[in-house]
């Protein structure tokens, strides 16, 4: 399939911000960057320790002119009113909240894009990149009441580039890669919508981009062994198997509305996972005893607070 300048090619490469091998603890990807989505060379020298690509945001905004009116009221999404305890959760819902920022500026929704803005500020503070968002947090809510999309855009493609640049002061490139992640995930799901409404066959076109599926897939193989193993990130790597499957079809091949419609809906389901709230422990009930009252173990320890996985 021929790929069209669309809203899912701008968010695809604002998703595929990677960090190269050159200070000690960063990864290396087995599974290469489709060359297509590289930004330009001037772009790609942040600090003297890091060669780090950073994809053009503005590009986001230039490419979503094609695909208006986008069918805004559908995509719309209660803004969390708490941040996941867990990091990995975290990660990935700040890449959704960057891509629904972006949404409300293309839609020019201002009375949405302020509780984006200070949801997005309180997901990074929590994260560790709070320091830099505060002034970026500000001026998005200045240039909102003054009506400046011109100026929004520029404040949002600063805010994800030093959400990024934290990430590389911090060494968490498993958080990065998440930011990414989820972002693109939010983005294939509005990608999906916007050919839905109504179903067009040309837009639906875009979607078919196996090799960024596949990147994904492997890049969720690079994270630490401890974030692999939880129970969520597992559901995360099955689901993302799922969508290089249904993307990964032969060029002459174009997508029913069955078939997006079948996607979006995974799509949801794995954008859903960050919000889900933490489960409880439940204690064990001791079994009764037809010889009167236990007697307390007194040599247990009392339990403890176990802080959530960073």
């Amino acid at each position: 399939m021929v790929p069209y300048l669309s809203i899912f090619r701008a968010f695809r490469i604002f998703a595929l911000a990677i960090f190269l091998p050159v200070v000690t603890g960063l990864v290396v990807f087995a599974q290469e960057i489709p060359e297509d989505l590289l930004e330009d060379e001037h772009v790609r020298e942040e600090f003297g320790v890091n060669d780090f690509t950073t994809p053009s945001i503005r590009k986001i905004f230039e490419d979503l002119n094609s695909l208006r009116p986008l069918p805004y009221d559908q995509l719309k999404r209660k803004v969390p009113e708490t941040t996941p305890k867990d990091r990995s959760k975290l990660a990935l819902a700040l890449g959704g909240l960057i891509a629904d920022g972006f949404l409300a500026v293309e839609a020019e929704k201002l009375l949405d894009l302020e509780p984006v803005g200070r949801a997005l500020l309180k997901h990074a503070k929590v994260l560790g990149a709070g320091t830099r968002l505060s002034e970026h947090t500000n001026s998005i809510l200045e240039h909102g009441a003054l009506g400046d999309w011109s100026g929004l855009k520029t404040e949002l493609a600063k805010t994800q580039k030093d959400v990024e640049k934290e990430m590389v002061l911090i060494r968490d490139v498993d958080a990065a890669h998440l930011i990414s992640l989820g972002g693109w995930l939010r983005a294939l799901e509005i990608g999906c919508a916007a050919s839905l409404d109504p179903f067009d066959a040309k837009k639906a076109g875009v979607l078919a981009r196996a090799d960024v599926a596949e990147y994904f897939v492997e890049s969720i193989k690079t994270l630490e062994d401890r974030v692999q193993d939880k129970e969520h990130m597992k559901r995360i790597a099955t689901g993302l198997e799922e969508i290089y499957t249904m993307l990964d079809v032969p060029e002459s091949k174009a997508f029913t509305e069955a078939e997006v419609k079948t996607l979006m809906a995974k799509v949801q389901e794995m954008n859903g996972i960050a919000l889900e709230p933490a489960k409880k422990s439940v204690a064990a009930t001791p079994p009764k005893s037809d010889k009167g009252p236990a007697t307390p173990d007194l040599t247990s320890e009392t339990p403890k607070t176990v802080p959530a996985d960073q």
